[in-house]
């Protein structure tokens, strides 16, 4: 890593080091709501915008150029990493994300492949080596995958899911394919993140999306093994930043299962949280996305609060405390990342 990339805001408040101003990017920084990203959209499936390096590379440029944001954050999604595993992946208009043949039984466990052969998804590495080649020097790219426990839940329910039912009866009633089934998932990511970091990310996100659902019991049993296990697998100088939405009573089992920056929801106070995961990590967010559907003076009250939550401390990464919506006005973004970088500024000790 370059001396320009190790001393950027956003690496140094990963490290919970001092920075001029607090460093901000967007989850789901490239998407609908902009219409830079539209104009690219409009001509391809999501899924060949996804698996075309040139065009992933496209719409992550320019949304970190024209909001300003201190990272850019890959163009991909959570799921083309299940294809080669032999899922058969769709993702249909209005609908989101549908996979034909879910697991639902141990023998369904045993014909999920890991992915031994990293390659398959050379699209993605591609698109971080563009990406990486054209970013300004002090601007850090960010990889990032689904947590085990949000793809098992997308593989086993078939899609998106309120309930979870089909996840949790294979998690309760049959340990042993849920473990088999959980252990393929992290191994297979582990060789997906590390060679998104060999191609040129600085850091990593996993996204735990769909963990909310669970009880502190059953994500201790379950799941953390299964999360801590990835993160360990992570090369130990590179940030990763563990997200987890939903359910603050798994905020202190966020922290054990492992990494650098914890990312908060927005359902928590952002001082109450940081206190619970402890001031040996960093963290992230955690504006409520639907506060830019207020006006600028509203948005800055609520961006001062955060703020102040964060009361200084250096090892505060601004964010959102979850994506971006599509029909979301693009000026509010913009000026949220403005108001941040000028409240932010000297904000290096409480």
């Amino acid at each position: 890593m370059t001396p320009e990339l190790h001393n950027s805001r956003f690496m140094r408040a990963a490290r919970r080091e001092p920075v001029d101003t607090t460093p901000i990017w967007i989850m789901r920084q490239a998407g609908r709501y902009l219409p830079e990203y539209m104009q690219v959209r409009s001509k391809v499936t999501f899924l060949e915008l996804c698996k075309r390096p040139d065009l992933a590379a496209e719409v992550t440029l320019t949304a970190r150029e024209v909001l300003g944001v201190d990272a850019a954050i890959l163009f991909a999604d959570l799921l083309p990493i299940l294809e080669p595993m032999g899922l058969d992946l769709e993702y249909a208009k209005g609908e989101g994300p549908i996979i034909h043949n879910p697991i639902r039984t141990a023998s369904d466990v045993d014909r999920l492949r890991e992915v031994e052969n990293i390659e398959e998804l050379g699209f993605v590495f591609e698109a971080v080596r563009l990406i990486r080649r054209d970013l300004p020097g002090d601007i850090p790219l960010l990889g990032f995958a689904g947590a085990p426990f949000t793809l098992a839940s997308y593989v086993i329910e078939g899609g998106g899911s309120r309930h979870f039912i089909h996840t949790k009866t294979m998690m309760y009633n049959d340990i042993s394919a849920w473990t088999s089934l959980m252990q393929r998932l992290t191994n297979s990511l582990v060789r997906y993140l590390r060679e998104q970091i060999d191609a040129g990310c600085q850091a990593v996100q996993i996204f735990d999306s769909w963990a909310g659902c669970l009880t502190p019991a059953d994500y201790r049993d379950y799941v953390l093994p299964h999360t801590r296990a990835l993160i360990e697998g992570l090369p130990t100088n590179v940030p990763v930043i563990h997200f987890m939405t939903g359910n603050p009573a798994l905020l202190s089992l966020q922290r054990e299962a492992g990494g650098n920056v914890m990312g908060l929801d927005w359902r928590v106070d952002l001082a109450e949280g940081w206190k619970t995961v402890g001031d040996d990590v960093a963290v992230q967010g955690n504006l409520d996305p639907m506060v830019l559907y207020a006006g600028l003076e509203t948005i800055r009250d609520r961006a001062r609060d955060v703020l102040d939550a964060a009361a200084g401390r250096p090892g505060h990464i601004f964010n959102l405390g979850h994506g971006v919506t599509p029909d979301l006005n693009p000026d509010h973004v913009k000026a949220l990342v403005e108001m941040v970088h000028e409240m932010g500024s000297g904000k290096t000790s409480r």
